[in-house]
């Protein structure tokens, strides 16, 4: 069997993280729950900000995009996960983990660039309001998230595309609830120093640009905002970035605990992290932005009671 030519790979078996029957049972329902409430949650960000004119403003649409990268994220993982816990064929083919693996790349870093455009976005807002509706036009937004979407799109190509050069031996038991790439490596014969350097210097290439550009966004902020005179207009404006920085907290704390450490020391440890930025952080997102924002609150349940008014007059 050749690198080139895996069509002779068998299935890969995703055992989760428990063989256990109780255990996969209870994981079930937890899994169920929360790939529920994120759908529901993300999909309630979307529609409200789509239907609320008050909402069409760059910083929402950033965050419609944001929802919807979340909800494709769990949707490309839960699903799958939810038939292995209640199956006993666990097998995912070749293919089916190749294309499972491209959209877990390609959504992490849409996650990566988008989190980091919405950074800018609220620097240009508190540091520069004056500037705002001419530094974030609507051309410039849409070409910002262009970007952020083909650079995605090619970064998973180009690292998919690797991972078929690779070939496969031994026992295929994966030990994960999806096709990673660090655990896939583990279970090639070929030499996979290349692949590996060429993951881990990409990777922290886009990890560190992303994460120094936010943080001296959110420093300028700060600055901008410990120079407002008015308590109350202070409170406004750390509200409005706290949530932000709570999620990009959240997430880079996470994707750093899984993916910057050497392939050797990956070990099954690494599956809590693994499920708190695949799993919690999409769920916690639409909660953390709106639990604060009233513009949010607004739309939320103009959208509601529209839909109720429906009901009953339908």
């Amino acid at each position: 069997m050749n690198g080139g030519n895996q069509s002779g790979v068998s299935d890969f078996l995703l055992l989760g993280i428990s063989e256990s029957p109780e255990e996969q049972q209870i994981l079930f329902w937890i899994f169920l729950s929360m790939y529920l409430v994120t759908v529901m949650g993300n999909m309630l960000i979307i529609l409200a900000i789509s239907f609320d004119s008050h909402l069409h403003t760059p910083m929402y649409l950033f965050l419609a995009n944001l929802s919807f990268t979340d909800l494709f994220f769990v949707t490309n993982m839960i699903p799958k996960t939810l038939v292995n816990l209640q199956s006993q064929n666990k097998a995912i083919s070749y293919a089916g983990c190749l294309i499972q693996l491209y959209f877990l790349i390609c959504l992490v870093t849409l996650d990566n660039l988008i989190l980091a455009t919405m950074a800018y976005d609220r620097y240009v807002a508190i540091c520069c309001p004056l500037r705002y509706i001419t530094a974030m036009s609507p051309g410039l937004c849409i070409l910002l998230l262009t970007l952020c979407w083909a650079l995605s799109v090619l970064y998973g190509l180009f690292l998919t595309l690797l991972m078929t050069k690779v070939t496969f031996c031994g026992p295929r038991r994966i030990q994960y609830i999806f096709c990673e790439m660090y655990v896939l490596l583990r279970h090639t014969c070929s030499n996979t120093q290349v692949i590996h350097t060429v993951q881990i210097t990409t990777g922290c290439f886009i990890f560190f640009t992303l994460l120094g550009i936010m943080v001296m966004s959110f420093v300028w902020i700060v600055r901008a905002i410990l120079q407002i005179p008015s308590a109350s207009s202070k409170y406004k404006a750390f509200s409005t970035c706290g949530s932000h920085l709570a999620v990009v907290s959240l997430f880079y704390g996470t994707l750093g605990m899984v993916y910057l450490q050497p392939l050797k020391t990956h070990s099954m440890k690494d599956s809590v992290a693994t499920v708190m930025y695949a799993v919690v952080t999409p769920m916690m997102n639409p909660f953390v932005y709106s639990l604060r924002n009233k513009d949010m609150h607004g739309a939320l349940g103009r959208l509601l009671l529209g839909k109720a008014f429906q009901r009953l007059t339908g």
